[in-house]
């Protein structure tokens, strides 16, 4: 994915809302051999870029004076109550050194899943983003993470599907296998064969007995 930028030569508070009145977004790149740089971007076009799921964990080809160079996007300050971009980080990155970001995780087949189809459980997820490092001709746009073989009151984890080549999750210690998703059943607990529900009736009907 590619977007414009321009050098910016003036700095501070005052000038970076002559900027936002004109249009513009203060910006900097940095990281790599080069020193930080303080760009500038169009407005209207990095609000519509970041409104896109894949400039956030994709390498970015930034076109700077008629030259281009690949960054990563690394931080974005919004408006508290505006729809508008305050200000952007990029990093710049180096084929041969690995980057460390946050990829999305993409979950497909669920309704296929025996907890949705047979026990109309509800799939619950609790990640929605990777920490993974890589070098950046591996970095994925997003993860799949198929449910199709999740049971109904079962948890998969990390270490049940298999990540992208060249991918490692970030995690250590006991965050090292963090669960993804969850297959709740509706009204709580994991369904059995009912064998539950008949024993809860024999004891209503013995309650009801004691108390006649």
């Amino acid at each position: 994915m590619k977007f414009n930028a321009t050098l910016r030569s003036v700095q501070g508070t005052g000038a970076s809302r002559r900027l936002r009145r004109a249009g513009r977004v203060p910006a900097i790149v940095y990281g790599g051999a080069d020193k930080p740089l303080n760009i500038e971007l169009d407005h209207n076009e990095i609000f519509h870029a970041l409104r896109k799921e894949a400039f956030h964990a994709s390498i970015l080809d930034m076109q700077l004076d008629g030259k281009s160079q690949q960054v990563l996007l690394r931080a974005v300050q919004w408006h508290p109550y505006k729809p508008q971009v305050l200000h952007v980080d990029f990093q710049r990155v180096v084929a041969k050194q690995a980057i460390t970001t946050k990829v999305p995780l993409h979950f497909i087949n669920g309704d296929a899943s025996p907890a949705v189809k047979i026990s109309k459980a509800i799939i619950s997820h609790v990640l929605t983003e990777l920490e993974i490092t890589c070098l950046p001709a591996d970095l994925p746009q997003n993860i799949e993470v198929d449910l199709s073989n999740l049971e109904a009151g079962a948890t998969l984890h990390l270490a049940d599907i298999e990540l992208p080549k060249g991918v490692t999750f970030v995690g250590q210690g006991e965050a090292a296998n963090p669960a993804l998703a969850t297959a709740l059943v509706k009204g709580g607990g994991a369904s059995t064969d009912g064998a539950d529900g008949e024993d809860g009736d024999e004891a209503a009907s013995a309650d009801g007995s004691a108390d006649e």
